[in-house]
């Protein structure tokens, strides 16, 4: 069986690395006044940024629509495959899961298995990366999600914002209700909680909270085995890279990535947001 490897633009994926690990990918969409644009296609993190910048505002976003996956479904099935594995973000902070599916029934060429990776960024990506390297080594559809479950047992993720404010207007934080009034007050830890954004707990700095998300990965990782981390940020570049060499410093069972919250996730965060995410790879 031939097995294709599907995600989508959230999974920040560099384009050099999909194309080395045969991923394919569908855009999710930032708009701009009455442009849309395709992220990681027509728009990067930098240009992203810069335009909210000048422009005084976030954007909008959108999912890719039915139609649009459809299309790269019929795609790979013309390319001799016989089915896909489709990792997408959190089906509790974006519709893209529930769309696939529909398309997935809608495509008959192809056996479509459709994983909900219930996060986002390059953690989702690290699913993708898994899922690829397994299908080139010819596991079955079955086998590679089941090897998705099992990284899922480990994955963790928390980060911190410097406004909820975004994440309040887009209804992507769940329980923020007990947040109102002290925004400028509070830096809290947030993770995902059943596929959604949840408060961790309120730190009232931002030093404090990073400090506080990195004594939660130490607490995991200091309990043996291998470990696979990634540092995301948004234009928080030299903070990140400081974060990065103190852990690599500290921990010889740590590989960790830099990336970043492009911009669909970047929309919904604000810039100035720092994450750390990681799962146990052996």
């Amino acid at each position: 069986m031939k097995t294709a490897v599907l995600t989508d633009s959230t999974a920040y994926i560099p384009r050099d690395v999909r194309k080395a690990n045969n991923i394919h990918m569908v855009p999710l969409n930032v708009i701009f006044g009455h442009e849309s644009y395709q992220e990681e296609i027509d728009i990067n993190a930098e240009d992203f940024y810069d335009m909210v910048k000048e422009g005084g505002e976030l954007p909008k976003t959108s999912q890719p629509s039915i139609g649009s996956m459809t299309k790269k479904l019929e795609e790979l099935a013309s390319e001799n495959f016989d089915a896909v594995i489709a990792i997408h973000l959190s089906s509790g902070i974006s519709g893209t899961y529930q769309a696939m599916m529909t398309a997935g029934e809608m495509v008959e060429e192809i056996d479509v298995h459709v994983y909900d990776s219930e996060i986002s960024c390059l953690m989702q990506g690290f699913y993708a990366l898994e899922a690829a390297e397994l299908a080139d080594n010819g596991a079955t559809p079955e086998q590679i999600i089941a090897r998705l479950d099992e990284m899922k047992q480990t994955m963790n993720a928390y980060f911190m914002v410097d406004d909820l404010s975004h994440l309040q207007r887009g209804g992507r934080l769940n329980g923020a209700q007990a947040f109102i009034g002290s925004l400028l007050q509070v830096k809290p830890v947030l993770h995902f909680v059943d596929t959604k954004i949840v408060p961790f707990e309120k730190i009232r700095t931002r030093k404090k909270a990073l400090k506080r998300i990195i004594s939660l990965f130490e607490e995991s990782v200091q309990k043996g085995g291998n470990y696979k981390a990634c540092l995301i940020h948004a234009n928080q570049l030299d903070e990140a890279e400081q974060l990065k060499q103190e852990i690599e410093e500290k921990f010889d069972n740590v590989a960790v990535e830099l990336s970043y919250f492009g911009p669909v996730i970047g929309t919904h965060l604000g810039e100035g947001a720092i994450g750390l995410g990681w799962y146990r790879e052996s």
